[in-house]
């Protein structure tokens, strides 16, 4: 401070910052690719959350939305085939590389096969169908649970096996009125969709220190309610 020509000056001194420090553009570039992830996952729940509230009974969506909004609403009217699926991505997610998008991939291509013979063959029973399924939701919420330590092979030779059930169930419930084409492009659409829910889920939860612990609670939730599913107990 100095006193000159009868005024007084202040020279004040920015102090010094200690250890590493992080720039504003830095800061502004991880902020943005974090905010971008997290608006993603909200979006994409929000849209999962918001379809069961339009979709009532499978005749009534392709009446009143048409075959393709019909058939993209109907992976989300069951919980085994929603957990099944998310479930697929999340594990996709902690696998990492490329099993990100070819084990949902492998899921929605094993999918079509057995929608089309759900669709013209139909000789599987409705036990042996709901059965594979609900042993789908097990196995992938154990596999979620216990952290992706399962083999890439094994679990991409799951994921081909019971997605030929989702397949198949999805195919012989295609309504009468619907136009089968149009209506299992909704449904593997819908299903791809839950599948980047899963992703989404998976890479936020890789983001923070208690996301494997959330991710392992997640995994043991699913089995236990497949194990609910397949002893018929909701």
């Amino acid at each position: 401070m100095s006193q000159g020509d009868g005024l007084v000056h202040v020279q004040f001194h920015e102090r010094p910052t200690i250890g590493r420090t992080t720039t504003p553009r830095r800061r502004s570039i991880r902020m943005s690719v974090t905010s971008r992830v997290v608006i993603a996952t909200v979006t994409a729940t929000g849209f999962v959350l918001l379809l069961p509230g339009i979709a009532l009974a499978h005749e009534n969506q392709v009446i009143r939305f048409g075959s393709f909004l019909g058939g993209l609403t109907h992976p989300v009217l069951g919980l085994d085939h929603f957990l099944a699926m998310v479930g697929v991505g999340i594990v996709s997610s902690m696998i990492g590389g490329r099993a990100i998008w070819t084990v949902p991939g492998m899921f929605v291509a094993a999918m079509a096969v057995g929608a089309l013979l759900g669709r013209f063959e139909g000789s599987l029973s409705e036990t042996v169908i709901e059965v594979g399924i609900a042993v789908s939701v097990v196995l992938i919420g154990a596999a979620i649970a216990g952290e992706g330590r399962v083999p890439t092979a094994v679990i991409a030779g799951a994921v081909l096996f019971f997605g030929f059930f989702h397949g198949y169930a999805h195919g012989t419930e295609i309504p009468d009125v619907a136009r089968p084409a149009m209506y299992a492009f909704g449904f593997l659409i819908g299903t791809a969709l839950i599948h980047i829910l899963g992703v989404l889920t998976g890479e936020v939860a890789k983001r923070y220190a208690s996301g494997t612990s959330v991710l392992r609670g997640l995994g043991v939730a699913f089995s236990a309610t497949g194990l609910l599913i397949l002893f018929g107990v909701i």
